[in-house]
C-alpha cells in the first residue's frame, strides 16, 4: 500500500495544532481546520504494504477501519473513493479523527522500527474534505420496516445504533435526558478537542435521514423534574417499541472519599466540564452559569483525557496556577519489555493541555506519585489547600505494591480541585426499573457481541455495558447492537 519505498524515503510528519499562545485565548479546535493535500499524499505513501495490516487488527482499530485502503488512495489521490471506504466501517469519522488516541498507530507495523504513519490525520482529513465538498449528504433509507427501536442515550454508541438501524428501514426514537445531543459528544468534550458544530452537523444530518432525537427527556426518571425536562417511563418505552438500546454510559463517576470531600470547591470533572460547554454554547460564558478557575490556584486529581481537558478549560478561563496530580510513576519515554508492539505503546505523552499549562507557567503541571489524603478547610468552608505524601511503587511476584514515603508530607494550596479519576460504571435508575442484571463491575450484564440484556428485547452497548472507554469503542458496539438488534427483528441482517 502508498508507495512500495515510501516508508523509506518519508519521515512521520503530523499536521500541527494552532500555536499554543493562540489557542489557549479561545475555545476554537486546536486543529488548524486545513489539510495540507500534497503534504497528506507523503504521509500516506508511508504506509508498507506490510502483508498482515495490525492497524486493523485486534490491537488496532476496533470499528476494523480499512486503513491500508484510504491510506493507498490519498497516496494516488482518490479521495471520494477513500471517503467511501472510510464510512464503510465508521458512521462518524470526524469524531474519531478528532479526539481517538489512535490505537491503530501503536499497532501500526512500521512503528516497530520507525515513526507511525499519521492515520489519524489522514482520516481527519478525508472526512473534512468529504464535508467541504458536499460529498456527505442524508440518505433516507428508500422503505420502513414497520419496526420501532428507542435508543436510550445519544452518545457514540446510541448515535451509531440508530444510524444503522435507521439506515436499514428501522424507526428509531433517540432519548437524551441533557438539552442537546450528542451526550459525551457533546457535553464531555470541551469544544478545543471537538467542535459542538461538528457534533451538530452529524445529528442534522441523522435527523434529516429519518432519526429521531428527543431531548430533556429522563428516561426512568420520577417525581419533580428541573424546568423543561420530562420523566419518560422506561417501561412505556418498552411496550411501545420493538426493541429498547440502552446506550446510557458510564456516567457515574469515582469518588475520593477523604476528609473534607465535602467542601466548597471541590468538584467532579464533569461537573466543571459540562457546565463550562453547555454555557459557552448558551451565552459565551457570559450567563455564569458554569465552574470558573479565574484567578484559582487549580489541583487536577487524576490524568487521562478527561483531567487534560480540565487543564485546557482552566487555563483558558485565566487560573493562577496550575498542578496535575497522578497517583502512578511518569510513564518511559519508550516502550517497556513488557509492553511490546502491536500493543498500545504506555510510553509517556504530551498533550494539548500539558503543552498550554507549560507555555502559561513554564512547567508541565503533572506531579507523579502523589496521594491525596485530606483536603484543608479555609475555616468558612471553602478548599483552601490539598494535602498529600509521595508514594513508592515496587514490583513483588509481578505485582505493583504502593507505600508511604516518610515525611514527604506536603499541603499544595488549591481554591479548585476538580477529581478526574475515571468512571465505575452507569446510573441505575433507569435499568432498575426493568429489572436488568449487572456484572461484577455494576455494568448492564450483556455480551460483546451479542448485547442482549436478561430482559427480552432490550440491548445494552457502550461503556454502560463494557465500561469507560474511548468513543471509537461507542461506535464499534452501538454498531454491533445495531446489527443484532435487527437480526432480533427480522430474522436476519446485513448489517456489518
Amino acid at each position: 500500500m502508498g508507495k512500495p519505498t515510501g516508508f523509506k524515503e518519508f519521515k512521520r510528519v503530523t499536521e500541527k495544532y494552532r500555536d499554543v499562545s493562540i489557542r489557549v485565548k479561545d475555545y476554537g479546535e486546536i486543529f488548524t481546520g486545513t489539510h495540507d493535500l500534497e503534504h497528506l499524499k507523503t504521509q500516506g505513501a508511508r504506509c508498507m504494504d506490510c502483508g498482515v495490516p495490525f492497524c486493523q487488527s485486534e490491537n488496532g482499530c476496533p470499528v476494523d477501519n480499512l486503513i491500508p485502503e484510504w491510506n493507498h488512495l490519498i497516496y494516488t489521490e482518490q479521495w471520494r473513493t477513500a471517503l467511501n471506504r472510510l464510512h464503510k466501517t465508521n458512521n462518524f469519522p470526524e469524531f474519531t479523527g478528532r479526539v481517538c488516541p489512535a490505537p491503530c498507530e501503536g499497532s501500526c507495523v512500521l512503528g516497530i522500527t520507525n515513526p507511525a504513519v499519521t492515520i489519524k490525520n489522514i482520516e481527519n482529513a478525508i472526512v473534512d474534505r468529504g464535508f467541504a465538498e458536499n460529498w456527505i449528504q442524508a440518505r433516507p433509507p428508500e422503505n420502513r420496516t414497520g419496526k420501532k427501536v428507542a435508543i436510550i442515550g445519544s452518545g457514540p454508541a446510541g448515535m451509531a445504533a440508530a444510524a444503522q438501524l435507521n439506515k436499514v428501514g428501522h424507526t428509531v426514537t433517540v432519548y437524551e435526558r441533557a438539552d442537546r445531543i450528542g451526550g459525551l459528544l457533546m457535553y464531555g468534550i470541551p469544544n478545543m478537542k471537538l467542535g459542538k458544530d461538528v457534533v451538530q452537523r452529524r445529528v442534522d444530518l441523522l435527523a434529516e435521514e429519518g432519526v429521531n432525537f428527543v431531548t430533556n427527556a429522563d428516561v426512568g426518571g420520577s417525581g419533580t423534574m428541573p424546568e423543561g425536562k420530562t420523566a419518560v417511563d422506561v417501561n412505556q418505552l418498552k411496550q411501545e417499541n420493538d426493541a429498547v438500546l440502552f446506550a446510557t454510559g458510564a456516567t457515574k463517576a469515582r469518588d475520593l472519599e477523604i476528609p473534607g470531600r465535602d467542601l466548597n470547591g471541590v468538584h467532579f470533572a464533569m461537573e466543571f466540564l459540562t457546565a463550562n460547554t453547555k454555557s459557552l454554547l448558551d451565552s459565551d460564558l457570559a450567563d455564569g452559569h458554569y465552574i470558573s478557575a479565574q484567578d484559582k490556584n487549580v489541583i487536577v486529581i487524576g490524568g487521562g483525557d478527561t483531567g487534560t481537558d480540565c487543564i485546557g478549560t482552566s487555563l483558558r478561563h485565566g487560573c493562577k496556577s496550575m498542578v496535575n496530580f497522578e497517583l502512578l510513576s511518569q510513564s518511559p519515554t519508550e516502550r517497556a519489555e513488557d509492553n511490546p508492539w502491536p500493543l498500545w505503546p504506555l510510553i509517556h505523552r504530551i498533550d494539548y493541555g500539558h503543552e498550554e499549562s507549560n507555555d502559561k507557567f513554564g512547567r508541565d503541571p503533572r506531579e507523579y506519585r502523589i496521594l491525596t489524603k485530606e483536603f484543608i478547610d479555609d475555616g468558612n468552608g471553602n478548599v483552601a489547600g490539598v494535602k498529600i505524601v509521595e508514594v513508592q511503587w515496587t514490583k513483588v511476584d509481578d505485582r505493583w505494591n504502593m507505600a508511604e514515603i516518610d515525611g514527604t508530607e506536603k499541603v499544595w494550596p488549591a481554591d479548585l480541585v476538580l477529581l478526574s479519576m475515571g468512571f465505575v460504571g452507569p446510573e441505575h435508575y433507569a435499568s432498575d426499573a426493568v429489572n436488568l442484571d449487572y456484572d461484577e463491575h455494576s455494568n448492564y450484564q450483556a455480551e460483546h457481541g451479542q448485547y442482549t440484556t436478561n430482559v427480552e428485547s432490550v440491548f445494552a452497548a457502550g461503556d454502560c455495558r463494557r465500561g469507560q472507554s474511548l468513543v471509537v469503542w461507542g461506535i464499534n458496539e452501538g454498531r454491533g447492537a445495531a446489527r443484532e438488534i435487527d437480526n432480533y427483528l427480522m430474522g436476519d441482517s446485513l448489517l456489518p
